[in-house]
C-alpha cells in the first residue's frame, strides 16, 4: 500500500497546504509519494520517498480538464492505495471529478486522517463526524488548512521521477484565461510565526494601539477576531476565523478573545496558543497552552515591557 500527494504551486513555489497533506498522509505509516504538475522544485528535498514531477506544454496553466487527465494517468500508473490532497480552491474544482473517475467521491476538508477512517468537522467545527472510509480501492481525501502542521515535515532525497501524461487533442474543453488578482494584501497572516490578535475585549477602536504594540515587540503581526473587523477598526485582511484567514504560527496570542468556534477554526492549528482574558470560562482557555486571566489593560502593557527588557 502507498499514498499520493499532489502538491500544488504557483510560479514555483509550492503551496504550504501541500506539506501539511504530506504530514498527514504521513501519519497513515505508509510509503508516501507527491506529485507536483512542473518541475519538482523544493518537493525534491523533503522527506518522502518518490517525486512525480509531471509535465507537459498544456499543464503550464491550471484547467480543471489537464489536471484531472494528468492526474488519472498517473495513479492509474502507479495505483496508491490513497490520494491526499491540500483542501484549496482548486483541489474543490478538480478533485471531486478526478475521484469520480474512478468511481469514488472525495471526502473533503478533513481534520484527522486513518487508515479506516476520516474526520470532518460540521457546522462551523461545532461537531465531529467520523467517514469511514472504503477497504478496498483508492480512497481521495484532502487535508484542512491548519489541521496539521507542515514544519513537522522533515528533509531527505526522495527519488525524482519524470511522468509525461498523454493529453489528446481536445482534452482540455475550456479556454484559460489569466487568474483573478485581487487587492494586494500588505500582510499575508498566513507566513507570521507570531500573532497577536485582539477581539472585542479591547472595547474602542483606540485602545487597539495597546495590542499592537505588543506585537511589534515581540516581531510579530496583529490580527484581529471578526467583530473587530466587521466594526471597520482593522481591515478585513487581518481577521482570522471560519470566514477570514487559516493560519498556523508557531505563537498565537489572543488577546481578549472569548473563543467562539468561529474564531477557533482559522487559528486552531497554532503550535503555541497563549490567551488573555478575564473571564476565566471563556471557550479560549480550552485550546490555549498557556492562559492569563486578568484585565488585558493591565496585562498587555507589562507583557510588552517585559519583552523590551528581555530585548534589550
Amino acid at each position: 500500500m502507498s499514498v499520493l500527494v499532489v502538491l500544488e504551486q504557483s510560479g514555483g513555489n509550492f503551496h504550504r497546504m501541500g506539506w501539511e497533506a504530506v504530514v498527514a498522509a504521513k501519519e497513515l505509516e505508509l510509503p508516501v509519494s507527491v506529485a507536483t504538475i512542473g518541475p519538482a522544485g523544493a518537493a525534491a528535498s523533503k522527506g518522502v520517498d518518490k517525486v512525480y514531477s509531471i509535465e507537459h506544454a498544456e499543464l503550464t496553466t491550471y484547467s480543471a480538464d489537464g489536471y484531472t487527465a494528468a492526474l488519472e494517468q498517473l495513479i492509474r500508473s502507479i495505483q496508491p492505495q490513497f490520494v491526499v490532497f491540500a483542501h484549496t480552491y482548486q483541489v474543490r474544482d478538480y478533485a471531486p471529478k478526478l475521484a469520480t473517475r474512478f468511481g469514488r467521491v472525495l471526502v473533503s476538508d478533513v481534520v484527522k486522517l486513518s487508515r479506516t477512517t476520516a474526520v470532518r468537522q460540521l457546522f462551523q467545527g461545532k461537531l465531529n463526524a467520523d467517514y469511514t472510509l472504503p477497504s478496498e480501492g483508492i480512497r481521495f481525501v484532502s487535508v484542512q488548512a491548519g489541521a496539521y502542521r507542515g514544519d513537522a515535515l522533515g528533509e531527505g532525497t526522495p527519488e525524482v521521477i519524470p511522468f509525461a501524461p498523454e493529453l489528446a487533442a481536445g482534452t482540455i474543453r475550456v479556454k484559460v484565461e489569466a487568474p483573478f488578482r485581487e487587492s494586494s494584501r500588505q500582510v499575508d497572516l498566513t507566513t507570521a510565526e507570531i500573532i497577536v490578535s485582539v477581539g472585542r475585549g479591547i472595547k474602542e477602536k483606540e485602545n487597539i494601539a495597546i495590542v499592537e504594540e505588543l506585537a511589534a515587540a515581540l516581531g510579530g503581526e496583529l490580527a484581529a477576531s471578526r467583530p473587530i473587523c466587521d466594526n471597520g477598526w482593522l481591515p478585513m485582511e487581518r481577521q482570522v476565523g471560519s470566514s477570514g484567514q487559516t493560519v498556523a504560527p508557531k505563537v498565537y496570542i489572543a488577546v481578549g478573545i472569548s473563543g467562539a468556534i468561529q474564531h477557533q477554526v482559522g487559528m486552531k492549528g497554532s503550535k503555541t496558543i497563549v490567551a488573555i482574558n478575564k473571564d476565566p470560562e471563556a471557550p479560549i482557555f480550552e485550546v490555549a497552552d498557556y492562559g492569563i486571566v486578568g484585565d488585558l489593560f493591565e496585562v498587555v502593557p507589562a507583557l510588552t515591557e517585559a519583552v523590551k527588557k528581555l530585548k534589550g
